[in-house]
């Protein structure tokens, strides 16, 4: 798209309400846009593309009902809807030019989409950008909608579209955890609580522990997708639904469950998505919760690798790049970094958009653009962290057999199973011993004639001390006074 001549003025004029403005000839964008561009030169960053192409599917979709229902002319129409296919097959994405961050509950990004589909129509109608008669961008583009039912009806698209490989990330995490729980489960270690010995432990069981935590983030997840489904679109402006037919309403939300694949329903009562943002932030509180268990995993993973000499060393992970420039040989847990540090900007974004949402005042929410850039972003950075954290260092994580023994004998844990038989003030005084010495509990109640070696054996089998019962008793078993 270029001036018809070398002569041609390489921009064109156009108006609105507060005057006149020269555009790039050959933009496809126009001037609602350009003013956008002036105001608002914030982040840097320009709109998530996951909702631009939401938007033109809400623009097609439209275009596509418009023309059966005859409110557009069939050529129109058509031009609109190979624009449309145009868009979404990644054609000039360089041309939605607004930043991220914006005022004006989302009209800026939405009359951006609008100029675009109009100008790249009135281009396939054999015409030069700008020549609205053809095309228009409120009349014919937004026939029939608004910037606030439209906005928020293709961020619910967008969002389920991100939610949808999360949850198929969290599935592959839940289940090479679940993997490791079999591989270790024979593998006794030392449990730690506040960082401090405690009891042992099969490190299958740990393994087991994390991965009923991802199945249940994975389960909310899965869920969160009902609460997106319903749609305000036709409600326009304000969920009234002045200037959108009731059959246009109805068609829409058929059109675009058809066009997505995704079961969208229609609002009974647009005006509530319309103003009320709290679906957004419950999915982002799902996510928030997500990101607080992929930040305790992984947080436990690099406690775990510490060392490797001079730490707890029990984990071993994959090594995947060298880790100083300075210090030779030094590698350290960046996969487990990532992971967690993505967990913390998720558990931000969320605070923004909660704070986004609870400013919103009657019948909008001007902040509707920072909840669109905040929930994306969380969806797109925590499913690319899940799934990295899963394929770089949970399927090659190690455990150390050797490490996990040494750890635990030179612990006084085992005196917890002596509890029952000897007391807890013996057993306290046997595991103070066992420290003080550098020994076992075993040996000092061996040494010290309170129980036979055939019967600490018993009392501190692994598989004793690993599952539910009191060391030594049958289930059912009951001594002293009841």
């Amino acid at each position: 798209m270029t001036p018809s001549s070398p002569l041609a003025k390489d921009t064109r004029t156009e108006r609105d309400t507060l005057g006149d403005m020269e555009i790039p000839a050959d933009a496809l964008y126009g001037i609602h846009t350009a003013r956008a561009m002036n105001n608002f030169p914030v982040s840097g960053r320009p709109v998530n593309q996951k909702l631009i192409q939401a938007l033109v599917l809400v623009k097609k979709a439209a275009a596509q009902v418009n023309g059966e229902q005859r409110r557009l002319p069939a050529h129109r129409s058509a031009a609109i809807i190979k624009a449309c296919d145009e868009l979404l097959a990644g054609r000039y994405q360089n041309m939605f030019t607004v930043d991220a961050l914006q005022g004006g509950a989302g009209t800026s990004t939405h009359m951006n989409v609008n100029e675009v589909i109009a100008n790249l129509a009135i281009v396939q109608l054999g015409d030069q950008p700008g020549q609205y008669e053809l095309v228009h961008p409120l009349n014919d583009v937004n026939c029939c909608q608004s910037t606030n039912d439209v906005y928020p009806t293709a961020l619910r698209i967008a969002a389920i579209r991100l939610l949808r490989p999360l949850c198929d990330a969290m599935s592959s995490l839940q289940a090479a955890l679940q993997q490791k729980e079999t591989e270790y489960a024979d593998l006794l270690k030392l449990g730690r609580t506040q960082l401090m010995d405690a009891l042992p432990m099969m490190a299958g069981q740990g393994f087991g522990a994390y991965a009923k935590a991802i199945a249940r983030d994975r389960w909310r997840l899965y869920k969160a997708e009902e609460r997106l489904r319903e749609i305000p679109i036709g409600g326009t402006a304000i969920g009234t639904g002045m200037n959108a037919p009731r059959a246009y309403s109805y068609r829409m939300v058929e059109q675009l469950a058809d066009e997505t694949g995704l079961g969208l329903c229609r609002s009974d009562h647009p005006m509530d998505p319309i103003q009320n943002m709290d679906v957004f932030v419950e999915v982002s509180g799902l996510l928030k919760s997500a990101a607080v268990n992929l930040l305790k995993i992984s947080g436990d993973f690099r406690l775990l690798a510490s060392g490797p000499c001079g730490g707890i060393g029990e984990y071993t992970l994959p090594p995947v790049q060298a880790g100083s420039s300075i210090m030779p040989g030094k590698v350290n847990p960046v996969m487990a970094e990532m992971a967690g540090l993505t967990a913390m900007r998720v558990m931000a974004e969320d605070a923004a958009i909660t704070m986004a949402a609870a400013s919103g005042q009657l019948e909008l929410n001007a902040f509707l653009p920072l909840i669109a850039e905040s929930l994306l972003e969380s969806l797109h950075i925590l499913s690319n962290a899940v799934q990295l954290f899963e394929e770089r260092c949970v399927r090659g994580l190690t455990v150390d057999e050797a490490r996990c023994s040494a750890n635990l004998r030179n612990s006084a844990v085992m005196a917890s199973a002596l509890v029952a038989e000897l007391g807890y003030d013996e057993a306290a005084t046997i595991a103070s011993a066992a420290i003080t010495q550098g020994r076992t509990p075993e040996d000092i109640a061996e040494e010290r004639g309170l129980l036979t070696r055939s019967r600490i054996e018993q009392l501190c089998h692994p598989y004793t001390v690993t599952k539910p019962g009191i060391p030594g008793q049958e289930e059912g078993t009951h001594y002293g006074n009841e």
